[in-house]
Formats: structure tokens, C-alpha cells, sequence
């Protein structure tokens, strides 16, 4: 028996130390930290326990038979972050270049169902060169395998891909189809074909990250949620970013002791939001005053920047906060903020994190390319999630909301559960002067002094319809409030919401908008 242990004790020494001190060496030469230093930054220290280390392929010809080495390129498991139970497969560069292949396939498939079994979130950390040729169709198949779990776990438990090398064809689609999407500059890259094959195909010449780089999916594409300089940093903020997830769709986000007060006012709010509708200004910063010790993280945030969706916490319960940016085209909605809104809001409603809508929003873009790219199709994402979303839902109006657009940022007629609003704020149709202009477009035409008709009419829409009353006299606001008071307002709103209940009517599943 002592020498069977002994022998054991061989081989996983040989496991952890990986295929060869030169494939390390190349490894690092690239700026890149090993499998095991990667598992070690994300979860807690000494908390891993690997599941099929021993595992090797069973190919023959290509000259596979003749290198075997143990984990074939992945390593499972399971460990903690902040004492939580937390799932990760991880791609091993320095064997067959993270490959996969069809036992490499079937132990991420394991732990992947491990992890939906267990309820825990499902990390990736991707650096593999996509399907191993030399082992054809069953490792298409075992892509297969992935997508099929990937779907079934969605909504299910969180799922974070971490981008830290190469991910080329099918094996994009994992990551896409995902919660969270993490990359690293200079060393990370998704895309379905190559610069080689994009090169043949139309001619053009690009490199790896000007195809498929962290900047250009986290700000062009928006296939990246967070982009990051270096792994431990990216790494350090997918640990942060699980301390604000529940384990699963059955659980809620996890509450923390909060030292920041209830009730502090915000008097600064009423500073940093101009009167005057035409003025930008920073949303982030009327975040940040809100809440709890000004830390939140943004999500998308450098991608369709005219609107936020962002976690923080609120008395220490965790919140989406959906915002819109009036610094950014004035905080208009168009095609990019409204699918980058509506997949945050059915990120929240899956797993039970309450909504709080911040609105100043002057409509939809106009513009010919805005309509022939789908703008209604695309807007009705947005409008279909927020009806679609069972959880808290609070919205707060701090300047104005326009036509459509307001309807749509989860006003109450489509379902939220209570609608505040700012002294500032403005809901109507659409701008006073656009109404004027419509409305009493004979009566200006035939007046002496045209401009100052429509100056005079503006003015008595604006004191008619448009005064910050209005929507609360008619029961469309629940109330008009002091902006200093937004933080204890919207936490003693959030404490009376938590044990909300919705039915749903039974179906299998709706047909959102595509």
C-alpha cells in the first residue's frame, strides 16, 4: 500500500507542476499566469478541490497516442469565494494549446452539471484554441455538450466566462451565451473567424485584438460586459462581482452589514442635476450619492454609454440600477441602450435582484438608420423585459421623460411597483416647444410676432401639462419627493417590496422580441 501512495504522490506532483517547465515559459512569456494561478487568484486560498485531475484522452493516430498527459487540458473543480461554493473549469494553454477534445469536453461537461445540481455559480476561465482537428466531429459534439448546459443552466445559477487568451469559432458561443463576459487587453480575443480567413474572404488585413479584442467588444460590439489590463485585476473583479450574485434563481443576493445610514440625505443631489432639461450632466455621480458608501459596478460600461446598468447595494441589500446618462446624447434610448438595458433587467429579475429606474430621458433617437436598424423591434426588448420582471421594481423620474421612452424606462402603466419623482421633473408627450409647434402650429403661423406666440403658447403647455404635479395628481407618480430624502426613500420602499409575491399565467415561455 505504501508504495501505491507513494506513486500517487508522484503523479500528482507531476499534475500540478503542468506538461514541461518550457510550456510554463512560454506561457508567462506572454504575459499570461498559469491554469493553477488563475484558480488560485479567484477562489478563496486552499479552498480548490480538483475533480479528474488523472483524466486523459483516449484518440489514437495524428500522433495523439503518443502524448497523454493528465488533466488533457482543462482543469474542474469546485472551491469558495468568500466562503461560498463556486464551480470553475479552466483551460490549460500549455496542453494541445487548451483544446478541446472528447475527454476534455466531458469533464467540463461534469462539472457543469455539478454546478447546476449544486445551485453555485459556473466560472470559465477561457484560453483554448477551439476544437482539437485531430479528434474531428466528437469535439464539435463536445462544443455541443457545452452550449446545451450553458442554455439549461441559464437563469438557473450565474455564469461568468472569463476571457484570458484566444477563443476562436463555435467556442465563442459559450461565452455568449453567459451572464458576464470578462476579457484582458493585449491578451484575450473572441472571434468566429480569423484575421487569415477575414483576409481571403473580403480582402481586409487586421490583427487579433483589432478583430477581436477586449476594447473592441467591451466598447463596438458589446459582446464584453468588463475589460481589464491585467488577469489579477480581472480576476479580483469577478470575485467582487459573485459577492453581489445569489448562489441560484432560488436564493437571494447576499446582504451585508452596511455602516452608511439609512436615512442620510443627499443634499448634494439637488447640485448636481440642473433645472434646465437641455443641461447634461454626470448620472454616475447621482449614483454614487445614492448608494451605500458610493461603490457600485457598471456593467457595459463602456459600451452604448447613454445608458447605465449597474450593482450596488442599498442598505446593504444588493440592486440593479438602470439609469439614463444625459451626459452621453443626452441620455437618449436607441438600439444599443435598449438591448443593453433589457438583457441587465432580465439579468436581475433571474435572480431575484429588485430594479430601481433612474429617468431622464428625452425619448428615442430619431434617425433614418436608428428605424431601418430595427429601433421599434429593439425598443420592444426593453418594454418586454421590464413587463416580463416579477422583482421589486421602483423607478424614480429626476428631470424629464418623453413619449415613448418613458413608457418604456418601467413607468408604472407597465407594471412598477411604485414611481417617485423629483420636484425637476417633466413627463409629457414629448418637449413643450415640439407640442407648441404641433399643437398650435395655425395659431403661431398667423400671429404678428411668430416667435414670441410660440414663447408665450410654450409657456402655458409647460404651466397646463407639463408641472411637476400633474403625473401625481392623476395617480401616475406615487409621489413627488425631496431629492435629498432619494436615499431613505427608495431603501424604505425596497425593505416594504422584498416580500413581494407575482403569479405568472402558465406557459411554457414567452416569444420575446428578437
Amino acid at each position: 500500500m505504501r508504495s501505491r501512495v507513494e506513486e500517487l504522490a508522484g503523479i500528482r506532483e507531476r499534475v500540478l507542476a503542468g506538461p514541461s517547465a518550457r510550456a510554463t515559459a512560454a506561457q508567462q512569456a506572454k504575459g499570461k499566469l498559469t491554469v493553477r494561478e488563475r484558480i488560485g487568484l479567484l477562489l478563496d486560498e486552499g479552498s480548490f478541490r480538483e475533480v479528474e485531475p488523472l483524466r486523459r484522452h483516449r484518440a489514437t493516430g495524428f500522433g495523439l497516442e503518443a502524448k497523454k498527459p493528465y488533466t488533457d487540458g482543462v482543469v474542474t473543480g469546485w472551491g469558495t469565494v468568500e466562503g461560498r461554493t463556486v464551480f470553475v473549469y479552466a483551460h490549460d494553454f500549455r496542453i494541445f494549446g487548451g483544446a478541446l477534445g472528447e475527454a476534455h469536453a466531458t469533464k467540463i461537461h461534469k462539472i457543469m452539471d455539478m454546478a447546476i445540481a449544486a445551485g453555485a455559480p459556473l466560472v470559465s476561465l477561457n484560453d483554448g484554441a477551439g476544437a482539437r482537428i485531430q479528434e474531428g466531429v466528437t469535439a464539435l459534439a463536445g462544443y455541443g455538450g457545452i452550449f446545451r448546459r450553458n442554455t439549461a443552466a441559464s437563469g438557473v445559477i450565474p455564469q461568468i466566462s472569463v476571457m484570458l487568451g484566444p477563443c476562436a469559432g463555435g467556442a465563442a458561443y459559450s461565452p455568449a451565451l453567459t451572464d458576464f463576459v470578462f476579457m484582458v487587453r493585449e491578451t484575450s480575443q473572441m472571434f468566429i473567424t480569423g484575421p487569415d480567413v477575414v483576409k481571403a474572404v473580403t480582402g481586409e488585413e487586421i490583427t487579433q485584438n483589432g478583430l477581436g479584442g477586449a476594447d473592441v467588444h467591451a466598447e463596438t460590439s458589446g459582446v464584453c460586459h468588463f475589460a481589464y489590463d491585467d488577469e489579477q485585476t480581472c480576476l479580483e473583479e469577478v470575485r467582487y462581482l459573485l459577492s453581489l450574485l445569489p448562489r441560484n434563481n432560488r436564493e437571494n443576493p447576499p446582504a451585508v452589514p452596511c455602516d452608511d445610514p439609512a436615512d442620510r440625505r443627499c443634499e448634494a443631489l439637488a447640485d448636481l442635476v440642473p433645472v434646465d432639461g437641455n443641461r447634461p450632466y454626470d448620472m454616475t455621480r447621482v449614483i454614487e450619492e445614492i448608494v451605500d458608501d458610493g461603490e457600485y459596478l457598471e456593467v457595459h460600461q463602456r459600451w452604448a454609454r447613454n445608458i447605465i446598468c449597474a450593482l450596488a447595494r442599498l442598505d446593504g441589500q444588493v440592486v440593479g440600477i438602470v439609469a439614463n446618462q444625459p451626459q452621453t446624447l443626452a441620455g437618449v434610448l436607441d438600439i444599443e441602450a435598449s438591448e443593453k438595458a433589457a438583457r441587465f433587467v432580465q439579468m436581475c429579475d433571474a435572480f431575484s435582484i429588485p430594479i430601481v429606474t433612474l429617468l431622464d430621458v428625452p425619448g428615442f433617437l430619431p434617425g433614418v438608420g436608428q428605424e431601418h436598424g430595427g429601433i421599434i423591434r429593439h425598443g420592444a426588448k426593453l418594454l418586454y423585459a421590464y413587463c416580463d420582471a416579477t422583482v421589486p421594481r421602483i423607478s424614480l423620474i429626476l428631470r424629464k421623460a418623453y413619449g415613448g421612452a418613458y413608457i418604456v424606462m418601467d413607468s408604472q402603466s407597465i407594471g412598477a411597483d411604485l414611481t417617485y419623482a423629483w420636484p425637476t421633473n417633466e413627463i409629457a408627450v414629448m418637449g413643450a416647444e415640439g407640442a407648441a409647434n404641433v399643437i398650435f402650429r395655425r395659431q403661431i403661423a398667423e400671429a404678428d410676432d411668430p416667435e414670441a406666440r410660440r414663447a408665450e403658447l410654450v409657456k402655458e403647455y409647460k404651466a397646463e401639462l407639463m408641472h411637476p404635479y400633474y403625473a401625481a395628481e392623476r395617480g401616475l407618480v406615487d409621489d413627488v419627493i425631496d431629492p435629498a430624502e432619494t436615499r431613505s426613500v427608495l431603501i424604505a420602499a425596497l425593505a416594504m417590496l422584498r416580500s413581494k409575491h407575482a403569479e405568472r399565467p402558465a406557459r411554457k415561455h414567452g416569444n420575446p422580441p428578437q
